[in-house]
């Protein structure tokens, strides 16, 4: 399987300006519609139609190659924009319809205590106000209770990641003292990881957070299945 690193993240933006050239597609916006990865929106002479939440892929979409890096650095890019903007319908329809995704608040995935949510739970998130225990505070250890938008606005949306300077694809491009155990937590998976390494020297690359994606391959896409913040942990 292909590993690499990406300076900077105007790859994405490349990306996005190539799609958005040879077809209306905007990777940055709603991205590729639920059935259709860029290698058959490509072959596609006319538009696809767009279905309700993740709906079955089309019999004439070509079967994924899970080795290109470009139907996964696509879907990174789009599921990353959908969150920094809010869209949670736009986020919903990449979520994995049966597994679901899992979120972590501190790079060590820990299946005890990491919470998993269903397509239509993200899609609703905004109306969600159950408070749910996502594990415990870095430092103090206080149980991290917050409803799910607190959540995104501290452990997913803490930064801007679709400016981040670096980009990993299946691999950890800035890390501290936590155990990253991302591959072996997700088997058969790939990752994208979109990192800030400082964001003011003065704190001497202690403020570095990262947001790392994590997808499942599934017939002709991929489906998010994790998603972990990273930052300086005590």
């Amino acid at each position: 399987m292909k590993r690499f690193l990406i300076f900077p993240c105007v790859l994405c933006l490349v990306i996005g300006l190539l799609v958005g050239v040879l077809l209306p597609i905007d990777l940055w916006g709603d991205g590729i519609p639920p059935a259709m990865t860029p290698s058959s929106a490509f072959n596609s002479t006319t538009a696809p139609n767009k279905s309700e939440g993740n709906s079955s892929s089309s019999e004439n979409a070509e079967p994924l190659d899970i080795s290109d890096n470009f139907p996964l650095l696509s879907s990174a890019c789009a599921v990353n924009g959908a969150i920094q903007r809010g869209n949670w319908a736009a986020l919903s329809t990449y979520v994995h319809p049966s597994r679901g995704v899992t979120f972590t608040p501190y790079s060590t995935v820990d299946p005890e205590s990491d919470l998993t949510f269903t397509v239509d739970q993200i899609k609703n998130l905004a109306q969600d106000q159950n408070v749910y225990t996502w594990g415990f505070e870095d430092g103090r250890g206080d149980p991290i209770k917050m409803t799910i938008l607190e959540y995104f606005e501290r452990y997913v949306r803490n930064a801007d990641y679709t400016q981040a300077s670096e980009i990993g694809v299946d691999r950890i491009m800035t890390g501290g003292n936590a155990l990253e155990n991302l591959a072996e937590a997700y088997p058969g998976c790939r990752f994208v990881d979109f990192s800030i390494p400082s964001a003011d020297p003065v704190n001497d690359g202690l403020d570095w957070s990262s947001l790392k994606l994590v997808f499942q391959p599934e017939n002709d896409r991929w489906y998010l299945v994790g998603v972990v913040h990273g930052e300086w942990t005590i």
